[in-house]
């Protein structure tokens, strides 16, 4: 049992660590999109899949010492991929086609070690069933869904702030070592435990009935205490209907699971590791139902989750803010957290807790793990891959609520059948509603793997005009006022008294060229006079087109005006010296700015291009991270001068919001006649915090 145990514990471990640990690797080279975590979980949860059904393959067609025999060959031949570092020839060279790029890297990087960490709980599930029968197998599963958790909680909080890229890199790697020991003894003691071929009569699993359990099997009608007990005679196979009810079940559970976290981090909070805790919720619901049927009672979950997934629904037409309570349309963010991951956790208990209710005898154990990560999986690439290809908008969970409200009618019975079918119109009210409502704000929709965008059409408190927004998720890229007398006007977080405003107001010298990353609506080519040179670096091309086609600020400027697409920072590392006397690093993904532009590597870059008396404008605006501070450690090791430049718009009229910039010169000449007016303040040193670099960051030293 330890042996088996160890083994199942260590690989679902393992399988969690790698996902950022490989993922956090990559990054820089895509540009820091957060579209780049949501193709890693593709390729995961495709690698997952073919995992599966490895597993159900060799436990049903080869004999245990077979079995072992293949096992162990494939897990000496995956030691070849150690250690996991992503190599250098994969690096891209543009912006084009980045998902083949990313999945062909992690193929390549840790494809055979993942695939066969994969197998590892349904595999080893199946001979623990077959060496010791009578076990209760189905709690191994709860325990790798733990150390998933654990895996999942520790990176953030213990492994990332306390070790480099190349660290981890090489820690995963004897860990995995380790593991291959521990899986090949596991199938070497099934071997000596059960030789020869599988026997006819096997013991099956006893089903807990429900009030709408049909299993198909013939087990019996018993209490399920965690126990497994022999059957007389070999039970019947899952039926087609069966299995598909494993794969809608897993498939919804899944498609919940990637839209609410895409909601939550792109239009409720942008915070960092609030990601984590979706998956969290999702890991515990399983961790939950496949304990023991004590912990998912229907009579409770699905009324419960009839009315979440109502209130979820109407929760898209308010707007979060960061505080205050619900007024002319605001959600508190608090609330709206609560409300979507309480949601989902419902949700999840509903859709794995009626799995776990239809779960076959261990005869099909690994059939029924097949058809959960094909579920799985295939969630993943409707929501990473298909939905932003055919959808102008994240619909996914509003979708995924309207079919969860259905299946929950499906699913009920008794005095709460009543209720669940209520809920079903009202889901369907909602979702068209919140359709129009969507189509009505919006004068366009795009979508791509880089993130939605949408134009709307906003207003300030007292002031008619109408202005013109750009957004993603809850951050604005940019405003532009309708009216061509004001449409000239920098606006947003580019006011004349902002950081990079008075930097370009100086001009000094008379004539600019001046260097951009990140392009949004191209609100700073209004600062643009003849003769002056702007070079905008944007990563996604939707951005771009969208500036050019809705706003004007790059048309109407007297500044010759160039645009190179692709990663600023991959871009500048190619490119000659461009001796700039202004670059401005202003790439927002969503609420933050990506780590590799704010590493040592980065300013580096970003110092090779400018003119010697020539000034770095970061932007670092931002309501969760303090990284100004951040900025002045990495100057201070480079012995450059830092300035920090906090505004707070008087008139909101304008369309201006708050802003905090920090500008970075070699030369303390060039922020001097700042110093002198008293406008802004040098950065005070924070004690501890050290310098990113691109094998080190740590976000919990910067959290506000």
């Amino acid at each position: 049992m330890p042996v088996y145990a160890a083994a199942i514990a260590l690989s679902a471990f393992l399988l969690f660590l790698v996902q950022p640990l490989i993922a956090r690797q990559i990054l820089p080279w895509f540009g820091g999109s957060a579209a780049v975590w949501t193709t890693c979980m593709v390729f995961f949860q495709s690698a997952l899949l073919l995992g599966y059904g490895y597993s159900d393959a060799i436990a049903r067609r080869l004999t245990p010492r077979a079995q072992a025999t293949v096992h162990t060959a494939a897990l000496l031949a995956s030691l070849a991929f150690l250690p996991i570092v992503a190599a250098g020839r994969f690096r891209p060279e543009d912006a084009s086609a980045p998902i083949g790029r990313i999945l062909l890297l992690l193929a390549a990087t840790v494809g055979l070690p993942y695939l066969l960490l994969s197998t590892t709980g349904p595999l080893i599930q199946a001979w623990f069933a077959r060496a010791f029968p009578g076990a209760g197998v189905y709690r191994l599963y709860a325990l790798s869904n733990v150390a998933s958790l654990l895996a999942l909680a520790s990176y953030p909080l213990l492994i990332e702030p306390n070790a480099s890229l190349r660290a981890q890199a090489l820690g995963w790697s004897m860990a995995y070592l380790l593991f291959a020991g521990l899986a090949i003894a596991s199938a070497w003691v099934t071997a000596r435990h059960a030789a020869g071929p599988r026997p006819a009569t096997v013991p099956a699993e006893v089903a807990e009935p429900g009030p709408d359990a049909r299993t198909g099997n013939e087990i019996g009608a018993a209490r399920d205490a965690g126990t497994d007990r022999a059957a007389a005679s070999k039970p019947a196979a899952p039926t087609a209907t069966e299995q598909a009810a494993w794969f809608v079940l897993a498939l919804l559970g899944s498609v919940l699971l990637l839209s609410v976290t895409a909601h939550l981090t792109q239009d409720v909070a942008p915070v960092p590791f609030l990601w984590v805790l979706p998956l969290a919720i999702y890991l515990l619901s399983f961790i939950l139902c496949f304990e023991s049927s004590s912990w998912y009672r229907p009579p409770v979950v699905a009324p419960t989750a009839a009315v979440l997934v109502v209130m979820m629904l109407a929760g898209l037409e308010f707007r979060v803010s960061a505080g205050g309570g619900i007024e002319a349309g605001i959600l508190p963010i608090g609330q709206a957290v609560l409300l979507y991951c309480g949601g989902l956790f419902i949700a999840c208990m509903f859709c794995h807790g009626e799995l776990y209710r239809r779960r076959p005898a261990t005869l099909f154990l690994t059939r029924f793990y097949l058809m959960l990560a094909f579920g799985g999986a295939c969630g993943g690439l409707l929501v990473g891959l298909l939905a932003p290809l055919v959808l102008p908008a994240q619909l996914e969970m509003p979708v995924a609520l309207f079919l969860l409200a259905i299946l929950v009618w499906r699913a009920s019975r008794g005095i709460v059948r009543p209720l669940a079918l209520l809920a079903v119109p009202l889901c369907a009210g909602l979702l068209s509603w919140h359709l129009l409502e969507l189509t009505q704000r919006s004068i366009e929709l795009s979508r791509s793997f880089y993130g939605s965008l949408r134009v709307e059409r906003t207003t300030a408190a007292g002031d008619p005009d109408e202005a013109w927004a750009l957004l993603h998720g809850a951050t604005v890229h940019g405003t532009q006022f309708r009216d061509p007398a004001r449409r000239g006007l920098p606006t947003a977080y580019y006011a004349e008294e902002s950081g990079v405003g008075r930097v370009i107001v100086a001009r000094r010298p008379a004539a600019l060229r001046i260097g951009v990353i990140g392009l949004g609506v191209g609100t700073l080519a209004a600062y643009g006079r003849q003769g002056d040179l702007l070079r905008f670096y944007e990563l996604a091309p939707d951005v771009a087109d969208v500036a050019q086609r809705r706003f004007t600020f790059l048309s109407d400027t007297a500044a010759t005006v160039e645009l190179v697409l692709g990663d600023g920072r991959l871009a500048l590392e190619r490119q000659a010296p461009q001796h700039y006397d202004r670059l401005v690093v202003d790439a927002f993904s969503s609420d933050a700015i990506p780590v590799h532009l704010l590493t040592t590597e980065a300013m580096a870059v970003y110092l090779r291009h400018l003119a010697p008396d020539g000034v770095l404008a970061l932007h670092v605006t931002n309501r969760y991270l303090e990284l100004a501070p951040l900025v002045g450690a990495s100057a201070g090791a480079m012995q450059i001068h830092a300035w920090r430049i906090d505004h707070e718009p008087p008139d909101a009229a304008k369309h201006l919001y708050s802003s905090t910039w920090v500008l970075v010169a070699r030369s303390a000449a060039a922020l001097e006649p700042l110093r002198l007016a008293r406008i802004g303040a040098a950065i005070e040193p924070v004690t501890g915090l050290r310098p990113w670099t691109d094998d080190y960051s740590n976000l919990l030293q910067v959290l506000r």
